[in-house]
């Protein structure tokens, strides 16, 4: 299968060509790493690194929620992390962080791919009920402007034999379009767009809500949350609160593995 690489040029140069893009002090591209998150991690010791894109065309090291790994063949995926100082963010306000960033890879896909992107609660995108993409948000430091680093992991040319488990799919499986530098470039733009027009509204998640219950395919499904401790849920799906916590039935879950489940 021909797997070419990132246009790196196209995509720096669109630091000043596409406005929002000018968000970013960088988009940085690197052919292997352990894992982009790690080394924006690494990176945000440095108060002036800020606003950072970094792209891996293999990860060796990937990881998703609850550690897991997340590997794929080289150039079949996009491997995306952005490092972000959120100044003056109330730190409960955090957690909306990943959830925008599933709004922004969800718009990018259905803009730019043409697929039915949805979301699974807090923020796996799906295609058709298969996970697509995964997205991992970890702060790097704290205080009063914390730095945070997420994640994105979008399979994007990988065949059946190369999926990482039964219940996930591609772009190319999808028959969406698969170039992978104007998904990039679509990804970071709507990235840009929805964290500027966040930090306009003084971190107030009113409308981001909206656009995240509007785009999530969990709300008003029956669902069983597996919790930390042993412990899980099972009801439907009714809302997702101010803080961005699921609420099944009247219950809010801050924290979890969420599967969808067959209506009665």
């Amino acid at each position: 299968m021909q797997r070419p690489p990132l246009d790196v040029a196209q995509l720096k140069s669109s630091l000043t060509e596409v406005a929002e893009l000018s968000f970013y002090t960088g988009i940085e591209v690197v052919e292997s790493t352990g894992s982009t998150n790690a080394d924006l991690i690494a990176r945000a010791a440095d108060p002036d690194v800020d606003r950072i894109a970094l792209l891996a065309e293999t990860q060796e090291h990937g990881r998703g929620r609850h550690a897991r790994v997340w590997v794929s063949p080289p150039r079949a995926q996009i491997s995306l992390s952005v490092l972000v100082r959120l100044r003056g963010i109330d730190p409960n306000a955090l957690g909306w962080l990943p959830l925008l960033t599933g709004v922004a890879v969800v718009d990018a896909l259905r803009g730019t791919a043409s697929v039915p992107a949805t979301l699974k609660w807090p923020n796996d995108v799906l295609i058709e009920g298969r996970k697509v993409a995964g997205i991992l948000a970890e702060v790097a430091a704290s205080g009063a402007d914390p730095a945070v680093v997420v994640g994105v992991g979008l399979n994007v040319s990988l065949t059946e034999d190369e999926l990482p488990v039964p219940h996930a799919t591609s772009l190319t499986l999808a028959g969406g379009a698969i170039d992978r530098t104007t998904l990039v470039r679509s990804m970071l733009t709507e990235f840009a767009r929805r964290l500027t027009a966040w930090s306009d509204a003084g971190w107030a998640a009113d409308g981001l809500a909206a656009d995240y219950r509007e785009r999530c395919a969990t709300l008003g499904a029956r669902v069983r949350a597996d919790l930390p401790g042993g412990k899980s849920l099972t009801g439907i799906a009714t809302d997702v609160d101010a803080a961005g916590r699921l609420l099944i039935g009247d219950q809010p879950v801050s924290a979890g593995d969420v599967t969808h489940l067959r209506a009665q």
